[in-house]
């Protein structure tokens, strides 16, 4: 039970590990969250620090919620393969998430989580987030805008997990939908700034 705990806790800390934030003050020498868009996640990153370290801040953001997911291994009082364990699983996954939103490392303040739960979902359903990222691909391909990428990447992972790739775990599916009230809700602004036409590419198109 102890351990049970344990990798709880140790899920949150691994997810409040600011990565964009520490790497902008040691190879940049500025906070990231007073640049920029202000947010502390992977497209401000590639905003403000450049594509090297946006590129680095992403891949480290989606480790961290996939590793607290696999913390689900170290523990036996959870039976592997069942539906409870599919609730540890998420359970590890959304307090990375929240580490990551809600960094304790740095002020409460952190990024939006996307990328977060892009790792999430490839630890929890691989399949279902690799088709999702795929959709996230294209649609930056065609807009440059990654919020715009993003909302619509993350309205297609309930569809690929419930019908395309459905699975046993009924935790899993109620998890796509509760995926797509998050990004809602951290994106609020970018919605906003979509629906005026405000929000800014992410590169330029050459």
């Amino acid at each position: 039970m102890y351990i049970l705990v344990g990798i709880l806790i140790l899920a949150y800390l691994l997810g409040s590990i600011p990565s964009s934030i520490w790497m902008g003050r040691i190879l940049k020498g500025i906070d990231l969250r007073q640049h920029g868009s202000g947010n502390a996640g992977a497209t401000n990153a590639f905003r403000v620090l450049g594509k090297p370290i946006g590129t680095a801040v992403l891949l480290l953001d989606m480790a961290k919620a996939f590793i607290a997911v696999h913390l689900s291994h170290l523990q036996e009082v959870i039976e592997p393969q069942t539906e409870a364990w599919m609730i540890l699983r998420i359970g590890l996954g959304l307090l990375a998430v929240c580490g990551h939103i809600f960094p304790v490392f740095a002020g409460f303040r952190g990024g939006k989580g996307v990328a977060c739960l892009s790792g999430m979902g490839l630890a929890l359903h691989p399949y279902a987030a690799l088709f999702a990222m795929g959709i996230y691909v294209l649609v930056f391909l065609i807009s440059r805008i990654s919020a715009l990428a993003s909302l619509i990447a993350v309205l297609s992972f309930p569809l690929w997990v419930i019908l395309v790739f459905p699975g046993d775990e009924l935790s899993l599916k109620l998890f796509s939908v509760l995926v797509v009230l998050l990004v809602l809700l951290t994106h609020r602004a970018n919605i906003s700034r979509l629906i005026r036409g405000e929000e800014k590419a992410l590169f330029r198109s050459s």
